[in-house]
């Protein structure tokens, strides 16, 4: 069962041309429910979001020295906790009617937003998946963390990330390394993107990380 988030400014419905590329590459992962939750915010006909962020802002924090970055990952961000509540609900409801051990992951906003909700679940999700994600609330993230250890988490982000910088997701593998999750980093020459070495990557690591469980479909 996995429940993958799409990033800031995307349609809803981003990453659903996932699905066929990574049950190509995994054809056992053809026997899971896969779940594309939609943000609630609506930017333009074609574009949502789970709390609004202003990229203009954005690009001149990756323009600035490391003290300003650092600032930006103490603070919540205006409307992420609704976004987490509603994941979180989300996630309830669909392991409810599963049964099945949940996946998490997301990309970039959607990295941030499952990285959030994966701490802080009752129960341990099955795996958790950070593609160019970034380090916000660091004080609470780390704490959280703590009670994760063991969690299985693959990273990934290009080195050349316009959006969110590379040094960003390096403070965030360290959260994740020092709190005991056991941490899978995939660092990639290029930007703000699943190259098709990450997909693959993705793809395995779903398939060894299904918790046991194929999910039940109700009819």
């Amino acid at each position: 069962m996995a429940v993958l988030s799409h990033g800031f400014g995307a349609p809803g419905d981003d990453l659903v041309g996932l699905y066929d590329e990574l049950v190509q590459l995994k054809p056992e992962l053809k026997a899971w429910r896969f779940v594309f939750p939609e943000g609630p915010l609506q930017l333009d006909p074609h574009a949502r979001a789970w709390w609004m962020i202003d990229p203009e802002t954005m690009m001149r924090l990756q323009s600035a020295d490391p003290n300003a970055l650092r600032e930006f990952r103490k603070v919540e961000p205006d409307g992420m906790a609704k976004a987490r509540a509603l994941l979180l609900k989300l996630v309830d409801e669909v392991s409810v009617q599963t049964g099945a051990p949940i996946f998490l992951g997301g990309f970039s906003q959607g990295a941030m937003l499952s990285t959030d909700v994966a701490l802080r679940l009752e129960q341990r999700p099955a795996a958790l998946a950070v593609l160019s994600g970034t380090l916000l609330i660091e004080d609470v993230w780390r704490a959280k963390a703590k009670a994760r250890a063991g969690l299985k988490v693959l990273q990934s982000h290009g080195r050349q990330d316009p959006l969110l910088s590379f040094m960003t997701a390096e403070w965030l593998k360290d959260v994740f390394t020092e709190c005991g999750l056991e941490l899978d980093f995939v660092p990639f020459d290029g930007g703000h993107a699943i190259p098709m070495n990450v997909l693959r990557k993705l793809a395995t690591f779903m398939a060894d990380n299904s918790g046991g469980q194929v999910a039940k479909i109700p009819t």
